[in-house]
């Protein structure tokens, strides 16, 4: 046998050996037709959530009405809001949307907000069906109205109610997340309004005390505070860089060691692989501001230790004092309410709203976890997930 032809031979059974590969790869990529159908279903109902999620209105309906049409597998499809308001219709401008098939829409749209289903048969060679858009408790976010050439049987009318149901529960989890969104700012407003009577005024003072006798350490402090006020009252998103946290923590710390002196000494230790983590925005000042005037202020001085370091998938966050400390049984009621004990409410706030703040945005298993005994100091644990999807700095959970 030649070199050529053993070389010929050899790249005929290399290029069969291929082919076999290719064909066994395709037998198990290519799917049935069930199985099409429902990958089909399930990307175009994931494009309408999408949308809905969102929350209905015109731009939201605009998108998701050739989506939703696709899935009850209508001629047309319009969406109503809860007043009955046309929103958008799907083909826009097919003559399927003659102006008695419209009105037929719009009245029976109006009847269904009730909350039952309406069919109108016989609106020229068409049929229309208005099924209510209805949360989990009944009340009416809108109407889905479809248009259809054939008598809308039990299989039909199932479908439409199917898809209904599901761009219901995709409106109301756009509703439920506007309402989280809503309580973050809220949450956000109440530390802020902690930080104001109690850590401004004490600064002012302490800057004032220094005007006379040390006016250039007086104006770095009155930068220090500017800076600070304007990170605490900027308007931004829930969420922000633990590099911000602790930025903005150095300057409040700035403005505390200014006050006490030597008595107030601080260590902070960080892990420079968890400085871009995302944590709640005002997060660590109020863990922070208790250590410093609950544990020390009373015993006039002590020392707070800061430490942020690598948890596999998570960051572990600790504040620490070596204050007086707590009864453990006291940590029954919650870290917010074991804290509040130990002067006034407000460090029940700013900690019950930074548990709140950390399940809300990451689950349970991110609160906050309090150590503590009497005379031994008390030490508040977070624990935040390096990464999780929708939550940014900047911005709310998407």
């Amino acid at each position: 046998m030649s070199v050529e032809v053993a070389i010929a031979l050899a790249l005929a059974l290399l290029l069969a050996a291929v082919a076999a590969v290719v064909v066994v790869r395709t037998r198990r990529v290519v799917a049935t037709p069930t199985e099409r159908a429902v990958h089909a279903a399930l990307h175009t109902a994931s494009l309408a959530a999408r949308a809905l999620r969102q929350g209905l209105d015109t731009g939201s309906a605009h998108t998701a009405t050739p989506f939703l049409r696709e899935l009850t597998g209508t001629d047309g499809l319009a969406l109503f809001d809860s007043d009955g308001e046309l929103l958008s219709r799907d083909p826009a401008d097919e003559p399927i949307w003659q102006s008695d098939v419209v009105d037929a829409c719009v009245g029976t749209a109006a009847e269904s907000i009730s909350g039952e289903r309406r069919v109108l048969r016989s609106v020229r060679t068409n049929a229309v069906v208005a099924q209510p858009l209805l949360t989990e408790g009944g009340d009416a976010l809108g109407v889905l109205v479809v248009v259809t050439a054939r008598t809308p049987g039990p299989g039909m009318l199932g479908a439409v109610g199917e898809v209904a149901r599901y761009a219901a529960s995709q409106i109301e989890l756009a509703e439920l997340d506007a309402s989280r969104a809503r309580l973050d700012r809220a949450e956000v407003l109440a530390l802020r309004a902690q930080i104001s009577p109690h850590f401004i005024y004490n600064a002012l003072n302490t800057i004032a005390s220094f005007v006379r006798t040390d006016p250039d350490r007086a104006r770095e402090l009155i930068l220090e505070f500017a800076d600070f006020t304007r990170y605490s009252f900027r308007a931004a998103g829930q969420y922000t860089t633990l590099a911000e946290e602790l930025r903005n923590i150095d300057r409040y710390l700035t403005l505390e060691r200014a006050r006490f002196g030597a008595a107030l000494t601080v260590r902070l230790q960080v892990a420079p692989e968890v400085l871009n983590v995302v944590v709640p925005f005002l997060a660590l000042q109020p863990l922070v501001e208790n250590a410093v005037r609950h544990g020390l202020a009373g015993r006039g001085g002590g020392a707070v230790e800061i430490i942020a370091r690598d948890a596999g998938s998570d960051c572990l966050i600790t504040v620490e004092d070596d204050g007086a400390g707590m009864d453990p049984d006291t940590l029954r009621a919650g870290p917010g309410d074991a804290l509040a004990d130990r002067s006034d409410q407000s460090a029940h706030v700013g900690l019950t709203n930074v548990d709140h703040r950390l399940r809300g945005a990451f689950g349970n298993d991110y609160g906050l976890v309090v150590e503590t005994a009497i005379g031994a100091g008390t030490k508040v644990v977070m624990r935040v997930p390096k990464f999780r999807s929708g939550v940014r700095a900047g911005g709310a959970m998407g």
